[in-house]
């Protein structure tokens, strides 16, 4: 204060390293990013060890103290701690213990078992804070709880606010369990108040294990305007700015945008009032009733009358509320394509190609630009935006934004950077995928369509289920991806009449036969993928003999014959587990039954998925040991079917199962088989 005096006794100096503060975090409000932190003087208000005891100075890497939370907790009946050995607790690359010591992400609280089949509340603690500066919270995670990747998923929330939402430890801290893993948040005074609430929680959709874990928690408080930690003035006398002026001028921004509001309407009504007398035959309301409009094409265009074909001026254009995030504009996208060069294209479908691209912050992104003289394409990208606009999920491929300048239709993806699933079974000359791979990315793709099929009120259909629309990112998590042909799920009806689309060899029979649409129609596109999955083959080779053209077939009759092993991927033989084999390839029986109302849903796909992986990780296969049990897996399916189906089996020689397959046996065998089915629009 003024006219007062200070002095210090003593002052001790620690050398760290920039990685213990970095130079930008996550902004609570607004969302974004918050910079220049390393400019900031800190001073730790709390740092607690979530779950365990006290940490002294002597056992931290760099002299501090950790408090046990304990007496933070809002609600202790809530919370149980669990802890494990601190010499498991590796650091990912770029990480360090100096961040926080190994003891600290030994121990953590999650959920406790509240004894209910839908367990749904938060974990809270409560920390009481000076209202007048803002506040760098810093969250410690560590996955020492699950059993397996990808598994756990939570939110985290302060003071209300979402600071994370869908935390998955498996992939922020590159595939492993037991990783270190913090997080920054900034939060300024308004948002503070006199107290900090951090609140875990589930993710409350159907992604895995229902609980949220917290390691440690650390709340630092950061220098006001002038540079202090504890008065309103700083050392040349300033003073900090006054938040009331703060707020005076946040109000008179809201007046204005309120009479911005207000005068808007105010436009809009008169415009109603002076409406032509043939509104009601325009394409769009909104070309005459909005006071600004672009009079550009877009990619929601009216189905009926004149303008409906693409690059018409129909006067649409995209709304923010959509959800198709960031608008890009033309020269953006050539400049990340450079141009639409050819040699960047990494996809080719009916809508036109897609490209990979680069932004100006090195960001890389897929690019899917539509071709203007496919009417298929015009179709599908309605259909893509109309569901990618209500789809959020981790195992759904993510929408970044779009482009409708000069009557193009655009969409930027995020990047997938391992490409199709497909490409990394069979046809490309790329390392082999384990067994314990394979099993997870078909789990995610069986998370992402059991969203689908229930995560919105109505449900989504996606109708193109195959191996190149499951995509992999670099860390070979699996997401769906081209909602073309998705049709939303009949809801109170039994099934959606519509014409016939899908691909060739995952076309579900009885929606071929009957044209009636039903999630079970996914389900058996799915059996198939997990039989290409295993076998490391196209769903359809003409150039096989007959009897092994169709995939689904061709495998469900070595499985009658109890000798399915005999056609899996070589590069597999002795790696699989009997018991997980058994269960996977249950799986794709029941999905591939005759009739849909015999068929598993996803959900109940997942859980066998899910089992199957976990038999695989209890017990990995020796190989002496994988032929004994596969002689005793025959033996108990000769019991179970006779001995004269086993006995014709013997004779039959089992076909040699390769890799170097063409990538467009699927398309071929669509033409030379099925082009006397007229009406059947195949992809």
């Amino acid at each position: 204060m003024r006219n007062s005096a200070a002095f210090i006794n003593a002052i001790e100096v620690v050398s760290a390293p920039d990685v213990v503060i970095p130079d930008t975090a996550t902004s609570l409000f607004p969302i974004g990013e918050a910079g220049g932190l390393s400019y900031y003087a800190y001073h730790t208000v709390y740092r607690l060890n979530i779950g365990g005891s006290a940490i002294t100075s002597t056992n931290d890497t760099l002299g501090r103290n950790w408090s046990p939370d304990r007496s933070y907790l809002l609600s202790q009946s809530t919370a149980k701690s669990v802890s494990v050995e601190p010499k498991i607790v590796q650091y990912p690359d770029g990480g360090s213990p100096l961040i926080a010591p190994p003891s600290v992400y030994a121990s953590a609280v999650h959920m406790a078992d509240a004894r209910v089949g839908d367990p749904n509340f938060n974990v809270t603690w409560q920390l009481d804070v000076d209202s007048a500066f803002g506040y760098l919270v810093r969250l410690h995670f560590c996955d020492i709880i699950s059993k397996s990747l990808n598994d756990l998923y939570f939110n985290v929330y302060i003071n209300g606010m979402t600071a994370i939402s869908g935390l998955d430890l498996s992939t922020v801290s590159g595939g492993q369990l037991a990783t270190a893993y913090f997080k920054d948040v900034v939060m300024n005074a308004s948002l503070a108040s006199d107290r900090i609430t951090v609140q875990i929680g589930p993710l409350k959709e159907d992604t895995g294990r229902i609980d949220a874990l917290l390691n440690g928690l650390e709340v630092m408080k950061m220098s006001n305007s002038v540079g202090s930690l504890d008065g309103e003035f700083g050392v040349d006398g300033t003073k900090a700015s006054d938040s009331s002026s703060n707020k005076k001028a946040v109000a008179a921004v809201g007046f204005a945008m309120m009479f911005g509001a207000f005068a808007g309407l105010g436009a809009m009504a008169v415009k109603w009032y002076k409406r032509p007398q043939d509104w009601r035959k325009r394409n769009s309301f909104s070309s005459w009733l909005l006071p600004i409009h672009t009079g550009q094409s877009s990619f929601v265009s009216s189905k009926g009358g004149s303008g409906s074909g693409f690059g018409s001026k129909s006067g649409y254009t995209f709304s923010s509320t959509l959800g198709l995030g960031r608008y890009f504009s033309l020269s953006e996208l050539q400049e990340a394509t450079k141009n639409w060069d050819a040699n960047a294209i990494v996809g080719v479908g009916g809508f036109g190609n897609v490209y990979l691209g680069e932004l100006d912050d090195g960001t890389k992104v897929a690019v899917k630009r539509g071709n203007p003289q496919s009417e298929q394409g015009m179709t599908e990208f309605q259909t893509e935006i109309q569901m990618l606009s209500k789809l959020r999920h981790r195992h759904l491929v993510s929408l970044i934004g779009y482009c409708d300048e000069n009557s193009e239709m655009i969409l930027v993806y995020e990047y997938m950077a391992n490409g199709p699933f497909r490409d990394h079974i069979y046809g490309k000359d790329l390392p082999p995928l384990s067994w314990k791979q394979r099993l997870e990315i078909c789990i995610g793709a069986a998370r992402g369509l059991h969203y689908l099929h229930t995560g919105t009120a109505q449900g989504i259909i996606h109708r193109d289920v195959k191996t190149t629309n499951i995509l992999l990112d670099e860390n070979f998590v699996a997401k769906v991806s081209d909602f073309g042909l998705s049709k939303d799920a009949p809801g109170n009806q039994t099934h959606v009449s519509t014409a016939v689309k899908g691909s060739f060899g995952y076309l579900d029979p009885e929606y071929f036969r009957r044209q009636q649409l039903t999630d079970k129609s996914d389900v058996y596109s799915f059996g198939v993928v997990l039989l290409e999955t295993l076998c490391a083959r196209p769903a359809l080779d003409p150039a096989l003999p007959r009897e092994q053209v169709n995939l689904a077939e061709w495998a469900m009759q070595w499985k009658r014959k109890c000798l399915i092993e005999k056609i899996i991927d070589p590069r597999l033989i002795g790696t699989i587990n009997n018991e997980s084999l058994n269960k996977y390839v249950e799986a794709a029986e029941k999905c591939l039954a005759e009739h849909g109302v015999d068929r598993p849903s996803m959900g109940d796909v997942l859980w066998n998925l899910e089992y199957a992986l976990q038999l695989q990780e209890a017990n990995p296969p020796v190989s002496s040991e994988t032929t004994s049990a596969n002689d005793e897996n025959e033996e108990k399916c000769e019991d179970e079917h006779g001995k004269g189906e086993k006995s014709e089996s013997s004779a039959t020689t089992a076909p040699s199962v390769g890799t170097n397959v063409s990538d467009d046996s699927s398309t071929a065998v669509a033409n030379e088989l099925f082009a006397q089915l007229a009406g059947m629009k195949g992809r």
